[in-house]
């Protein structure tokens, strides 16, 4: 019998699938999470009727007890083979046992199918096959994130109609058309329910966008908000909506599950993940909703107001260079972002202006928003905080908004 352990999303039970195509009913397949991977490899290799087991892991990585088991169960002349592709798990690259690859040497990024894939090739316990394989690159382009920098939509369409379908029916429905189709393709009817779907993303994302709250953690600005499905696509797009902070933590208290993700090369949400006892990529990964992680994620933000959306459509107050831009937050401070000179921006904040400047508008933007929460505020919001503090009438704001608001800047400049 040969036995595996993956990950329950779409590349785990890609692995899942190459199994089945390599070792039809001969495999058994557990899809676990970080949350139970370590109970359920113990028990299997604890209970004595799994001696003769064969055991694959891939996607997923043990903690080091249950490592330690797997090692000495190798080392008996029993079989182990681990196969994934975090840079978290590198160190069982030590293990005879152990395979890990975050990249290929072309500096493709890897996903676990398609290594456990290849694997298997090499070993000569799968044929080529090149329905397949075309399965594989679009698993691997969207577990990288790697589709949304070619535009592969259908690698994200892919992953979304996964999560339409429960892993039986997505496994039962694939296994068949990977085994009997020369190429790979989505039917007609999946791509009418995913048009379906890609509506409900759309509002889900918008409604979630408006209840995000911003704290540090970590030295970390993190986005916060509750939600319990499209974590990716929401996760992307808040970071999207969102770019000053360093990533979004996507909290599931019903499964106690953290997803966090990133949009930016410097941050490295994986080790963000460690420390709450999870893993995962560089950009894409989580951890558990431990005591830890409630407290600084649920509780010290409970009292926190939901970030500002920048306005859109303004034709007044833009993020121009030539002009000075209002922005406001839900605790009702105003702030100015204005140009000085070539070079040099400062920023008013609350009828204040601070000492510190900056070199271009992005910067002091980013600075106003990881400090104060603050948006971009609408035409109407911007003409009636001048109306209030410069004493003009609505009328004669708009018509003269540039003027009225260099005035206003002079009073703090």
């Amino acid at each position: 019998m040969i036995k595996l352990f993956t990950d329950s999303d779409l590349d785990g039970i890609g692995c899942g699938l190459v199994a089945k195509i390599a070792f039809g009913e001969n495999v058994d397949i557990a899809y676990c999470s970080y949350r139970n991977l370590n109970e359920r490899v113990d028990q299997y290799i604890e209970n004595s009727e799994n001696n003769d087991a064969k055991i694959y892991i891939t996607d997923l990585s043990v903690n080091e007890s249950v490592e330690k088991k797997l090692n000495e169960r190798f080392k008996s002349g029993k079989y182990v083979q681990m196969v994934d592709h975090h840079k978290t798990a590198m160190h069982f690259n030590d293990y005879e046992w152990g395979f890990v690859q975050p990249e290929y040497e072309s500096g493709k990024k890897t996903c676990a199918t398609s290594l456990f894939y290849e694997f298997l090739l090499d070993k000569k316990l799968i044929e080529k096959n090149a329905s397949l394989e075309e399965f594989i690159e679009l698993v691997r382009q969207y577990d990288t994130w790697e589709w949304e920098i070619n535009n592969n939509l259908e690698a994200k369409r892919l992953n979304d109609l996964f999560y339409i379908l429960n892993i039986e029916r997505f496994e039962e429905t694939f296994f068949k058309r990977l085994t009997n189709s020369e190429s790979f393709s989505l039917t007609e009817n999946e791509n009418l329910l995913l048009d379906i779907e890609d509506k409900k993303i759309e509002r889900y994302i918008y409604s979630k966008s408006r209840q995000t709250v911003q704290t540090y953690i970590d030295d970390c600005c993190v986005g916060i908000v509750h939600a319990e499905q499209y974590i990716s696509e929401l996760g992307n797009a808040l970071g999207k909506i969102y770019p000053h902070l360093d990533l979004i933590a996507i909290l599931n208290v019903g499964t106690k599950k953290v997803g966090l993700r990133t949009i930016h090369d410097h941050i490295d949400v994986s080790q963000f993940a460690q420390r709450y006892g999870g893993g995962g990529h560089p950009k894409a990964s989580g951890c558990f909703l431990s005591k830890d992680a409630f407290e600084k994620m649920v509780i010290d933000v409970f009292e926190l107001s939901p970030l500002k959306r920048d306005a859109e459509n303004n034709e007044l107050n833009n993020k121009k260079v030539d002009q000075a831009t209002v922005f406001s937050n839900k605790n009702g401070q105003y702030s100015i972002i204005y140009q000085v000179e070539e070079g040099k921006w400062n920023i008013i904040h609350d009828k204040k202006r601070l000492e510190v400047g900056f070199k271009d508008f992005q910067l002091a933007e980013t600075f106003l928003k990881r400090n104060y929460a603050s948006g971009l505020c609408p035409d109407s919001e911007a003409v009636s905080f001048f109306v209030k503090h410069m004493k003009k009438k609505e009328e004669e704001v708009i018509k003269n908004y540039e003027t009225i608001v260099k005035k206003y800047i002079k009073k703090y400049n």
